[in-house]
């Protein structure tokens, strides 16, 4: 099996079955109902080091082949989170309901899961982002973002005023309601609800994408993966903040800024064959091809 840049995995072929992880939300019936179902084929073909339901292992300094996460794309985020700079290629099982990440079903899983401990499988290096909260010159707040990180308004819910710089040049000021900067997987979250592009998820590349912007002429970016980027709000709300993936980082005061550029990690997602990004964007997004006609 070779992986998206070529390499061979150390279990593939050397007769040895993987060391794995199993990860999974905690107190969900449906995902603990997969685990009791899906447990003994997975043991049958591996070596099982933890099962974790509450997002607690640590994967320091591990001798990990690969996690198994079942959930939901939630779980997903979380489970980046969880490795942190230990990045470990990932096979995600959807016990929840979109499930743009963890794409294949308890059902799936049972037929894929000999053939991938065959090394029938490629790894896609995902793009991640760091996101650093800098108040007077120094972070007091960072974190890795999968999908994106995002200036978010609150009460009272006044219009802002968003500085953008790119590579160190002031690019625009945005007037509105809130900034996303999301990667290529998270171009199908929050940015598309905001009117964002889907990008496909193996480019180097962001989307700048502002909420309810004050001007019809802003309209979302996107840049190279490379461009550092850096955000200051010049009046925040008391309550406007720095969120990633879905988490709040931190609030924002006046004379904050959020800095964004690519991770020195990438987030690894094994693929089996019959997976594709426009499968995936069909069948969770409900594209037909045609429209259904009605007879009057």
């Amino acid at each position: 099996m070779a992986s998206s840049s070529g390499e061979k995995l150390d279990w593939c072929g050397c007769g040895r079955p993987p060391r794995i992880v199993v990860l999974g939300a905690p107190d969900k019936l449906n995902v603990s109902s997969a685990w009791k179902r899906l447990r003994p084929t997975i043991q049958s073909h591996a070596e099982l080091i933890a099962a974790d339901f509450e997002f607690t292992f640590d994967f320091t300094d591990k001798e990990i082949d690969l996690v198994i996460v079942i959930g939901g794309d939630g779980s997903i985020l979380q489970s980046a989170r969880q490795m942190g700079e230990n990045q470990t290629p990932v096979l995600g099982i959807n016990c929840g309901r979109l499930g743009f990440l963890a794409a294949l079903s308890p059902e799936d899983f049972l037929d894929a899961w000999p053939k991938v401990c065959q090394g029938d499988f490629s790894i896609i290096r995902h793009l991640m982002l760091e996101v650093q909260l800098i108040r007077d010159d120094e972070v007091i707040a960072q974190s890795m973002a999968l999908n994106e990180a995002a200036i978010l308004n609150g009460p009272p819910f006044a219009i802002l005023d968003i500085d953008l710089y790119a590579d160190g040049e002031l690019a625009t000021q945005y007037r509105c309601d809130g900034l996303i900067v999301a990667t290529p997987v998270g171009s199908t979250a929050h940015n598309l609800s905001a009117g964002g592009p889907i990008l496909r998820r193996q480019l180097q590349a962001i989307v700048i994408s502002p909420i309810s912007p004050h001007t019809l002429t802003y309209r979302p970016l996107v840049d190279s993966a490379d461009t550092r980027l850096e955000l200051a709000v010049t009046e925040p709300n008391e309550s406007t903040s720095i969120v990633v993936d879905g988490r709040i980082l931190g609030q924002l005061k006046s004379g904050d800024r959020v800095r964004v550029h690519r991770a020195p990690v990438s987030f690894e997602m094994l693929r089996v064959p019959g997976q594709n990004d426009y499968r995936t964007l069909r069948e969770k997004l409900g594209w037909s091809g045609r429209l259904a006609l009605r007879q009057l």
